[in-house]
């Protein structure tokens, strides 16, 4: 009896031994196969390059089968910030996300994960990192570089004889949009430009920073500033009035030019040969030759001139940061770590950055010839960039939701007559004055 139960004592050791060691050798399929994975929830603004980090994000989960990449995008007209702050209360708090400037460092400072550590810190080019170090610590990854001005179909302004290469003040500006507009029907144009009104980030954020770029140095001397002066308000009116005035305007009124996006600029009236000329940046590209591949191949970009001070320019700099969530799990943070490590610093992933996001990097190690811009925006912003043409984003260090909620909403009175310039000046001062005490 004795042997009997020692013979199956050994036998039942033996069985689960067996069974130790099968389970060991396929511990990682069997983690994958039964869900076990770990979950990084990515929460990110850029609607362009949605369908480029989902390609990205399937790519790394083969790799990873332990891995599940949960993306959720929130952009375009949308207010990313406020829908941010939303989802963090809801308690569905992302690993990845999306921080802009100094005043989100503030914002967001407890979820913040020091990422100095990361190999990337050290290919990223000098400035890029500025906006998101505190104290010798880096906290984001920059997204991208990313330029903006007036983009224009080169078709058309050969045929009304213009040569762009000219266009080197607002003055040249007005003149070629003049001349345009003198020449609509046979150019076969509704309009000469799509003026979204409708998108405040368009106009409280980027039309705005040529303005305030040129009275703050850098995001931060922005953001550390308690009032504005908004000395060049003047010149920042004649582009505002230059593009309502030759602007597409739905029902014929100056008011119409708010009902006008981002989809209705970009894909609907440029797109399609309709106006000549956008104010947009370089990430517009995508959009546009998804819907004319040879239009595409042929725009250009113009400089946006702040007439009397810097009239040659584009405004350049970094979009967005990627962020990881402090609070998060050690193991979903190292992922998610991994994750943005790869994207931008592997051979595979570089070629992702290039050739699906149609990304300018913001890190060295980008070289080779297979690993260049090839589309004719993102060309234009290297062109002002190395010929030393461009203006710093300094929005970024706005006040929170002063730039599209405050501004941008009043020039959307402006724009349908409920408010007058001299209002708007004035109203702009003291909302930013407000919102710094």
């Amino acid at each position: 009896m004795k042997i009997k139960k020692k013979l199956f004592s050994v036998l039942t050791c033996i069985l689960a031994l067996m069974v130790s060691l099968t389970a060991c050798g396929s511990s990682s399929q069997e983690s994958a196969d039964s869900g076990n994975k770990v979950n990084v929830d990515v929460f990110q603004f850029k609607v362009e390059a949605k369908d480029a980090l989902e390609k990205a994000a399937g790519i790394y989960m083969e790799k990873n089968p332990n891995v599940k990449i949960n993306i959720q995008t929130v952009g375009g007209g949308d207010d990313y910030g406020a829908a941010l702050k939303s989802k963090f209360a809801s308690g569905e708090e992302p690993a990845i996300f999306n921080i802009g400037g100094p005043q989100d460092m503030i914002d967001w400072k407890e979820k913040l994960e020091d990422l100095s550590s990361e190999s990337w810190v050290n290919e990223a080019y000098n400035g890029v990192l500025d906006a998101v170090t505190e104290d010798g610590k880096v906290y984001g990854m920059p997204f991208n570089q990313e330029g903006y001005g007036f983009i224009y179909n080169k078709e058309i302004f050969k045929k009304a004889g213009i040569n762009p290469e000219s266009i080197k003040s607002f003055t040249d500006l007005e003149n070629a949009v003049k001349t345009l507009d003198s020449k609509k029907e046979e150019l076969g144009l509704k309009s000469v430009i799509a003026f979204p009104g409708k998108e405040t980030w368009v106009t409280g954020l980027h039309l705005s920073n040529v303005a305030f770029s040129n009275e703050f140095s850098s995001a931060t001397d922005a953001f550390n500033a308690k009032n504005i002066e908004f000395k060049y308000a003047n010149a920042l009116k004649k582009l505002v009035d230059l593009q309502a005035d030759y602007g597409y305007k739905p029902d014929g009124t100056k008011a119409s030019l708010n009902s006008v996006d981002y989809s209705t600029q970009v894909e609907e009236l440029f797109a399609l040969g309709q106006v000549a000329l956008i104010q947009q940046g370089n990430w517009a590209y995508g959009s546009v030759a998804g819907i004319d591949e040879e239009l595409a191949a042929n725009i250009g970009m113009l400089p946006m001139p702040l007439e009397g001070v810097k009239e040659d320019s584009i405004p350049v700099g970094v979009p967005m940061y990627w962020a990881i969530n402090t609070t998060k799990d050690d193991e979903v943070k190292t992922v998610a770590k991994d994750f943005l490590n790869w994207l931008y610093t592997s051979d595979e992933g570089k070629d992702l950055i290039i050739n699906e996001f149609k990304f300018i990097p913001a890190f060295k190690g980008y070289e080779g010839d297979n690993l260049q811009p090839k589309d004719t925006l993102a060309k234009e912003i290297i062109r002002y960039s190395n010929e030393g043409k461009t203006m710093p984003w300094v929005f970024m260090g706005y006040p929170t939701g002063w730039g599209m909620d405050k501004l941008g909403a009043d020039i959307q009175k402006y724009l349908s007559e409920e408010m007058t310039w001299e209002e708007l000046v004035k109203n702009a001062k003291a909302t930013w004055t407000d919102a710094r005490k």
